[in-house]
């Protein structure tokens, strides 16, 4: 056989080769996509280098990340955060799809870094890098991977909403801010931000697109299927993030991973929790700050959430059931505090439907839902952890309770909320009453509920050691007092008393 003739052959069997290998080609590329192993499309309008590194440097990307990423692992052993957000920032421009780096940093800036600094602005910085870092970038070339959703959710939900941090308050503060300024310093107003109508509005919409990255009609379609929520309060924000990742697994749900779905469903349930407790923002114009408040309106649809959770979730479906039953406890204690009587009742009803063999005083086995009337379960909620018979936290209670009656009076909108507390005091002062002997009522009795009363009242209304002046005068006037009468002016040379703010509230029943 010729020479030529050999390499007629050898391209013709080099074509046939081709041919076969384009159409195994193709159906590992289907089988690649079915099973979730092919990466994202290429990074477009990418920075210089993360565009360089992407590119040129080729196969090399993974050996050189690797190397750093062991690096890395070996600084947060000991304890070099700072020098591992180094490594991990060069990591992300190496290898931007390795999604475990952009969630190890967010995690270090948002809690291992933060917590080395005292000041508390310091603090904010580094969590506020860490949302942004998952949120600005990883997100944008990781759409896909439910991972960046939780990990943004779970931060803040539980870094900015829950209390483990001591500048937890501050975080919240910081947030509530920074949403004034998109929302105008106002109750949030979604539908003005979908369609804005003046200068301002297109503005503050365009601030919410480009620099938070949400969506003012996702943000809508949320609050109608989970709310109404608080959109100034970090658990709103957790409540999105967990949900945006959701609709994502829909797109391509051979992709996802069932454990996946479950800690992002975790996410929505457990910051609407949250929010229920204390998810809504009450003005109080006479300490400058704001307060918590519960969520009431959203009590229908946490329990919802729960029993879906529940029945997705079959490996934790008693612990959810657990946590459910908890939460109907407290849904049905926060309405009969707030004075919402009739759903109180109803949600107690419920409560007893669903757990009748369940007790709903803890320490009491005995306290079952047919048992127990609604009033002796709520005021037991307050008594539970308290001695029958100890006259000094009875009275204390009492008095908080009354406190927080005459409080809640001055501020906007919460008349129901402020009998709701008076009602109680009223109770747990007759439950208590009640136990007592006759023959040790003078020994361990409290004295008469209209002095306790009258008690925290005359503190309030102390022009030294009570509230400001103008909420003295709107309580007065609330209560259908005469205006307070003008002090004498102080002795030259003498100090006047300087007024100073009454203890903390309780932000919730």
């Amino acid at each position: 056989m010729s020479l030529r003739v050999k390499k007629v052959l050898l391209c013709a069997l080099a074509l046939v080769l081709l041919v076969c290998s384009s159409q195994v080609q193709r159906a590992l590329n289907r089988d690649r996509d079915k099973l979730g192993l092919t990466r994202n499309e290429p990074l477009k309008n990418a920075p210089p280098v993360l565009a360089f590194t992407t590119v040129a440097l080729g196969g090399f990307r993974g050996i050189i990340s690797n190397i750093l990423w062991m690096r890395a692992t070996d600084l947060q052993d000991e304890d070099k955060f700072f020098e591992m957000a180094q490594l991990a920032d060069w990591i992300t421009k190496l290898e931007p799809h390795f999604v475990q780096v952009w969630l190890v940093q967010a995690w270090n800036m948002a809690y291992n870094i933060s917590v080395k600094f005292k000041d508390w602005p310091d603090r904010w910085r580094w969590v506020k890098r860490g949302i942004e870092l998952l949120r600005d970038q990883g997100l944008e070339w990781n759409p896909n991977e439910l991972l960046m959703y939780r990990e943004l959710g779970w931060i803040f939900q539980h870094k900015l909403g829950q209390n483990l941090d001591d500048a937890h308050m501050y975080f919240k503060q910081q947030w509530a801010n920074e949403m004034a300024v998109v929302f105008d310093k106002k109750a949030p107003n979604l539908e003005e931000l979908i369609h804005p109508q003046t200068e301002d509005q297109k503005r503050r919409a365009d601030l919410l697109r480009n620099k938070y990255k949400m969506d003012p009609q996702i943000m809508k379609d949320v609050d109608a299927e989970f709310g109404p929520l608080e959109w100034r309060l970090p658990e709103a924000h957790a409540i999105y993030w967990a949900n945006l990742g959701l609709k994502e697994a829909e797109k391509n749900p051979a992709k996802v991973k069932k454990d996946d779905m479950i800690t992002l469903h975790r996410v929505v349930y457990q910051s609407m929790q949250l929010s229920f407790q204390r998810g809504r923002l009450v003005s109080n114009p006479y300490v400058k700050s704001f307060e918590f408040g519960p969520n009431l309106d959203i009590i229908p649809k946490v329990s919802k959430a729960y029993e879906q959770a529940a029945e997705d979730d079959k490996e934790n479906h008693d612990h959810i059931l657990r946590a459910h039953r908890n939460f109907l406890r407290d849904a049905v204690y926060f309405l009969y505090a707030n004075n919402r009587l009739r759903e109180a009742a109803a949600w107690y009803k419920y409560l007893g439907q669903q757990y009748p063999d369940k007790p709903v005083i803890d320490g009491k086995m005995d306290s079952l839902p047919a048992r127990v009337p609604l009033d002796e379960y709520c005021v037991g909620r307050i008594m539970e952890d308290v001695k029958e018979t100890d006259k000094a936290r009875i009275t204390a209670i009492v008095e908080g309770l009354f406190q927080n009656y005459y409080t809640s009076l001055i501020l906007e909108d919460q008349d129901e909320r402020a009998l709701g507390y008076r009602l109680l005091a009223e109770k747990v002062y007759a439950a208590y009453m009640s136990k007592i002997p006759k023959e040790r009522i003078e020994a361990i009795g409290l004295d008469p509920i209209d002095d306790m009363r009258r008690r925290v009242l005359d503190r309030l209304l102390d022009p030294d050691q009570g509230l400001p002046p103008v909420a003295r005068a709107a309580l007065r006037s609330k209560l259908g007092m005469p205006a307070e009468t003008p002090r004498a002016a102080k002795p030259a040379g003498q100090s006047a008393s300087t007024n100073t703010p009454p203890q903390a509230i309780s932000k919730q029943p």
